[in-house]
């Protein structure tokens, strides 16, 4: 039975106590550290081990690159029975702080003013914070500012109704957006302009009608005062994007990704984005030449790749379509999946839907190109794909997500015409 217990490194050994037990895993606490590893580092952060966003800050970096590997290898072998396929090491930051242009703090209400933090390990309690070493230093500056002023003015009195804060910044002017969420709409005389002045950032959105109890933004979004979208260039692309947008939290590691598959844009054609966000890799393939065909279940999202299209002028070269992947494949993006030479994959960390699979296989597309944050259901798919005559020709992980338990896979499969 698998254990999971925080604390304890690859090949250490410690004392653990059992503290719950399910069907097919148990939960542990470490008691007593009896064997230390070589790797282990004092941690940088004074709340970690008590706020979960980080998970390996007491593994010296080149071996959390190693170990992130071993993830990918695992799995692939363990779940793809890919027992022959070689993935390469992973590519890592310089520097691996201050990295996330993204962060969402939870608005704690059982204190007295309200605190600002993270969710505590496999709890929904808050770990109050000062600030945050692993976002970008705009973030930081942003986090201690929201801190100071939650005791007084036009901030205090948001606060009261707000559940949680979604700020980012870009990198490129380091510009900052905040959104804040509540139930229900923000009362009318919610001082937009206050607000600016007192946290100093570029835009303040109201995020409402949420679709759950523990949902970190709402269905709707409003604009308080100023602008409520951030510049960013990569690679020399330039995206808009808002605080509520979905974009890679680290624009360094995406532009290796970028790097990395320059070379299989060499021949321009047709390609398909699916789950293609604000358009941040359909502007990329766009700008090689290829005529992309992106589907995404956001209409917010797409609104946002057609402006980024156009802020590029590349959007000649791009068509959006706002639906679920798996519905528009097999409806009006099935022809657009018979013309393609390759279709890009970039999913939820649930993975590909089966009908996804399905149409791709059915095409024979002649190459898949997935890029997926969990590598358990990315083992899952491959299986499939492996099974349908796909090979697998590359696998790069990506550490997108320093100093912690996460990792991002590109992988490059072909269809085996013989």
């Amino acid at each position: 039975m698998v254990v999971f217990c925080f604390g304890p490194l690859p090949g250490e050994r410690a004392r653990v106590r059992i503290v719950t037990v399910k069907q097919r895993y148990a939960v542990g606490r470490m008691l007593e550290l009896l064997q230390a590893s070589a790797d282990r580092v004092d941690p940088f952060c004074p709340v970690f081990g008590e706020c979960g966003g980080c998970q390996v800050q007491h593994l010296a970096y080149d071996a959390q690159l190693r170990w992130k590997r071993d993830i990918v290898h695992n799995a692939l072998t363990r779940i793809a029975g890919a027992m022959d396929i070689t993935v390469n090491p992973t590519i890592g930051m310089p520097s691996p702080r201050a990295y996330r242009n993204k962060m969402s703090l939870v608005v704690d209400h059982r204190k007295d003013p309200p605190s600002l933090g993270f969710y505590r390990q496999r709890s929904h309690d808050v770990v109050a914070i000062d600030g945050c070493p692993v976002v970008v230093e705009p973030l930081d500056a942003t986090i201690r500012t929201l801190i100071a002023s939650r005791t007084e003015g036009a901030f205090a009195r948001m606060l009261t109704q707000a559940r949680h804060l979604v700020a980012r910044a870009g990198t490129a002017h380091s510009d900052v957006v905040l959104s804040v969420t509540t139930e229900e709409p923000a009362g009318k005389g919610s001082d937009g302009p206050g607000l600016l002045r007192e946290l100093g950032v570029d835009g303040i959105e109201n995020s409402y009608d949420l679709t759950g109890e523990n949902a970190v933004l709402g269905r709707r979004h409003r604009s308080l005062a100023g602008s409520t979208a951030i510049e960013e260039t990569v690679a020399g692309l330039r995206y808009r994007i808002s605080a509520a947008s979905f974009f890679q939290v680290n624009v360094t590691i995406l532009e290796r990704i970028f790097a990395t598959m320059e070379s299989w844009l060499a021949r321009p054609a047709e390609i398909v984005d699916a789950y293609c966000g604000a358009g941040t890799f359909a502007l990329f393939f766009a700008r090689h030449g290829w005529r992309v065909f992106g589907i995404e279940e956001n209409r917010h999202a797409v609104q946002e790749a057609h402006d980024n299209a156009r802020l590029n002028a590349l959007e000649k070269q791009v068509t959006f379509t706002v639906g679920r992947v798996e519905r528009v494949l097999a409806e009006a993006g099935n022809a657009a999946l018979q013309r393609s030479r390759a279709i890009f994959l970039d999913p939820p960390r649930k993975g590909c839907d089966p009908a996804v699979l399905d149409a791709i296989t059915s095409v024979r597309v002649p190459h898949v190109w997935y890029l997926s944050c969990d590598a358990a259901t990315l083992a899952r798919d491959l299986r499939f794909l492996l099974s349908k005559g796909y090979r697998c020709e590359t696998v790069q992980p990506f550490d997108m997500f320093p100093q912690t338990g996460h990792v991002e896979t590109l992988v490059r499969l072909e269809y085996a015409t013989t």
